[in-house]
C-alpha cells in the first residue's frame, strides 16, 4: 500500500488515543474517528514498515456502539475524541486500557480490575474550561477549542462537557474585544494581547471565576471590562494572568486581580476548598468525590496513621485523609497550591495536615534521609509523567504498610507499580474512575500493601 490509495476494512479495536485499529494487507491501520465495530473506507495518508494512518472517507457498515454526538463539532474539537462512543462502551474501553497497560507495561498477568465507576449524566460535568481567543478566516474574534493535534481554533462558544454560564461569559469579552479593538494573541507573530479566557464554576457554591491570559502588563479599560461581567450571578473573581512568553503554557505566573477576590470557593464531599487561578483542582467534582472515597477507603485509616501525600495540589486528598488520620504531611512544588492548601486546613478546622512547597522526588528523601520521617499510608497522585524513580526508591526505603497510587495515565501507573511489587509490594485493589466522559483519559485508584507489614 501507498499513500492515497483507498481501502476499506473492519474496525476490530480502539487505540490509546481514541483511534480506530484494523488490519488490511497484513498491515496495522490507525484511522481517527473510527470506531470498534465499523466498517469504513479511508485513504491512506502515511505507511510505516508494518502499520500506516488513514482518514476515514466513510462509514459502510455502522458499529453497533455508534450514536449521535450531542456536539456537532465532535470531529473537528480535539476535546472530545469518542463521543461518538455509547456510554457504557465508553467505560469498557477504558476498563481494557488500564487491564492492557497493566498486563503489557506492569507485566500483571492475573490482575483483577474492579469495573469502571462512571456518571450517570455524563455531560456539563466540568467545572473549569479554558478557551483560546483568535481570528477566524474572515477577521472575526473567536473563542473555542483547538482542532486536533494543531492550534487552529474551532470555533465554539458551547460546550456540552462544560457549564452554561461558559457561552454567557464568552460572549461579553468577545463583545468588549470587539468594542475597544482589542486584538487576540496570534502565536506565529507574537502580537495581540489576549490569549485565553479561564473560566472556573463552583458546583456547590455556584461561585463564577474569570481569567483572562494576556500577552501584556494591563488590560485596556478594564474597569468596563469589569463592568461587562461582574453583574452575572455567581460572579466572585475578575483577574488577568500575565503571559508574555512565547510557549504553550497556558497560564502565566504572575496574577493581577481586577475585581473581587483572588479565589472562589467550592466543596468536595464536606471539604471547603478556596481555588486559584493558578490552583490545580480537579475538573469533574462528582467522580473526584467518587475517587477520593475510594483513595480513602484503601488507605485504611484508623486514626492512628501518619500518612504522606505527595503530589497534593491543593490539598484536597489530604484534608480528605486527615480526617481519619492522626497525622498528614502534603508535599506540592506549586508555592501558590501550598497556600490554598494551608488556608484549606484552616477554614476546614483541621490542624492535623502540615504541608511542604518542592518536588516529592526531592522533599520526601531529603526528609527520610535528614530527620528520619516515616509513614504508615503514602498516597501519591502524580502527574501524567509518573512518579520519579527517586521517589519511588525512597518509598520502598520507608516501607509504609501501603501506598495507594491515584493516577491520570494508566501507561506511567503500570510502569510505577511494576517498580513497586518488585521492591516488596504486591497488588491490592485496582479501581478506574471516569473522572473525563467523551475523552480517552481515565483515572486509577490503586491499593498496594507491603507483603510483610501490610
Amino acid at each position: 500500500m501507498k499513500k492515497n490509495d483507498m481501502i476499506q476494512l473492519e474496525i476490530i479495536d480502539i487505540g490509546m488515543n481514541g483511534e480506530g485499529i484494523g488490519k488490511v494487507c497484513g498491515f496495522t491501520m490507525f484511522i481517527k474517528d473510527a470506531l470498534k465495530g465499523d466498517i469504513v473506507q479511508a485513504k491512506v495518508m502515511k505507511m510505516k514498515k508494518n502499520y500506516g494512518y488513514a482518514r476515514m472517507m466513510s462509514v459502510v457498515r455502522e458499529s453497533p456502539f455508534r450514536v449521535q454526538p450531542k456536539c456537532l463539532m465532535a470531529k473537528q474539537c480535539g476535546g472530545c475524541q469518542i463521543q461518538a462512543l455509547s456510554y457504557e462502551a465508553q467505560l469498557a474501553y477504558k476498563e481494557n486500557k488500564v487491564r492492557n497497560h497493566l498486563q503489557r507495561i506492569g507485566k500483571f498477568e492475573e490482575v483483577q480490575i474492579k469495573p469502571v465507576i462512571g456518571m450517570e449524566a455524563p455531560y456539563y460535568y466540568r467545572n473549569k474550561a479554558q478557551f483560546p481567543i483568535g481570528k477566524d478566516k474572515v477577521g472575526k474574534i473567536i473563542a473555542g477549542f483547538y482542532a486536533t493535534r494543531s492550534h487552529s481554533i474551532i470555533s465554539l462558544e458551547r460546550c456540552y462537557l462544560g457549564v452554561g454560564v461558559n457561552e454567557v461569559i464568552l460572549k461579553r469579552v468577545l463583545g468588549f474585544m470587539e468594542e475597544y479593538h482589542i486584538e487576540p494573541y496570534n502565536e506565529v507573530t507574537g502580537m495581540g494581547l489576549v490569549r485565553h479566557v479561564l473560566i472556573r464554576f463552583g458546583f456547590t457554591t455556584k461561585e463564577i471565576m474569570v481569567c483572562v491570559v494576556i500577552n501584556g502588563d494591563k488590560l485596556p479599560e478594564n474597569e468596563k471590562f469589569v463592568d461587562s461581567l461582574r453583574d452575572i450571578d455567581g460572579m466572585m473573581s475578575i483577574s488577568l494572568s500575565v503571559n508574555k512568553e512565547n510557549t504553550n503554557v497556558i497560564m502565566g505566573n504572575r496574577i493581577v486581580v481586577l475585581w473581587g477576590k483572588g479565589y472562589f470557593t467550592d466543596y468536595i464531599g464536606d471539604i471547603k476548598c478556596q481555588i486559584s487561578p493558578l490552583s490545580f483542582y480537579q475538573v469533574n467534582p462528582v467522580q473526584t468525590k467518587v475517587l477520593y472515597d475510594k483513595a480513602l477507603e484503601a488507605a485504611g485509616l484508623t486514626g492512628k496513621e501518619t500518612v504522606w501525600d505527595l503530589y497534593c495540589g491543593i490539598g484536597t486528598i489530604s484534608l480528605f485523609l486527615a480526617q481519619k488520620a492522626k497525622m498528614v504531611y502534603g508535599v506540592e512544588i506549586v508555592p501558590e497550591a501550598i497556600e490554598d492548601a494551608k488556608r484549606n486546613a484552616e477554614i476546614n478546622g483541621i490542624s492535623n495536615a502540615e504541608f511542604f512547597v518542592g518536588k516529592a522526588e526531592e522533599v520526601l528523601p531529603q526528609k527520610y534521609k535528614e530527620d528520619g520521617v516515616y509513614a504508615d499510608v503514602i498516597v501519591v497522585d502524580p502527574p501524567r509523567k509518573g512518579c520519579d524513580e527517586a521517589l519511588l526508591e525512597t518509598m520502598v526505603q520507608m516501607s509504609p504498610k501501603r501506598i495507594v497510587y491515584v493516577s491520570c495515565d494508566s501507561a506511567t501507573l503500570a510502569r510505577d507499580l511494576r517498580y513497586l511489587c518488585e521492591k516488596g509490594y504486591e497488588l491490592g485493589g485496582v479501581q478506574p474512575v471516569d473522572l473525563f466522559p467523551h475523552t480517552t483519559h481515565v483515572e486509577t485508584c490503586v491499593l498496594l500493601s507491603h507483603k510483610k507489614t501490610g
